[in-house]
């Protein structure tokens, strides 16, 4: 991955700025991710997470764009995929999420984009695994359409390293 650094601090602020992040640590560089360890209020969240290898679109300024998977195992919440568009969404719009053949709908909300429930955010997850590029499309509350492509090398290690981690 190009930037884990942005990545990680990307993170941490919107933690810290909460007042609860404990701990936090790099895990595991793979390819284009990279695998954190963090505990909130004493419980453990993994995550992993890569920025775009390329982004399009006609926008004059945009935020930092990122796409993340998450286990909060506490909240029996294990691999929540979230995209972070660097802007917001036009509203009661979906992104569109491509890999290979499979295309899946987010649901939008200001600048996120989530999978609609554990049985799509498992069915991402399972594609990533297999694929070797990702790409997600979006129109912003401007309507502006985007597209970012990710590169899919070293999920799987990242992934791997996040869920040993969390032990899920």
């Amino acid at each position: 991955m190009k930037n884990y650094f942005g990545l990680f601090c990307l993170f941490v602020v919107t933690l810290s700025s909460s007042g609860v992040a404990q701990d936090t640590g790099l895990i595991d560089v793979s390819g284009d991710w990279s695998a954190f360890a963090v505990k909130l209020e004493g419980k453990p969240v993994c995550y992993m997470g890569s920025e775009p290898t390329k982004s399009e679109g006609k926008y004059t300024q945009r935020g930092d764009v990122v796409f993340l998977v998450t286990h909060r195992p506490a909240d029996k919440a294990i691999g929540v995929i979230n995209f972070q568009t660097g802007y917001t969404f036009k509203e009661g719009s979906d992104a569109t999420l491509i890999i290979g053949d499979k295309s899946f709908a987010l649901f939008t909300d200001e600048g996120d984009g989530w999978a609609r429930d554990a049985k799509t955010d498992e069915a991402i997850i399972q594609a990533m695994i297999k694929g070797s590029q990702m790409v997600v499309k979006g129109v912003s509350s401007r309507g502006t359409q985007t597209t970012d492509t990710f590169s899919l090398k070293g999920f799987t290690a990242a992934y791997k390293a996040a869920s040993k981690a969390c032990k899920v």
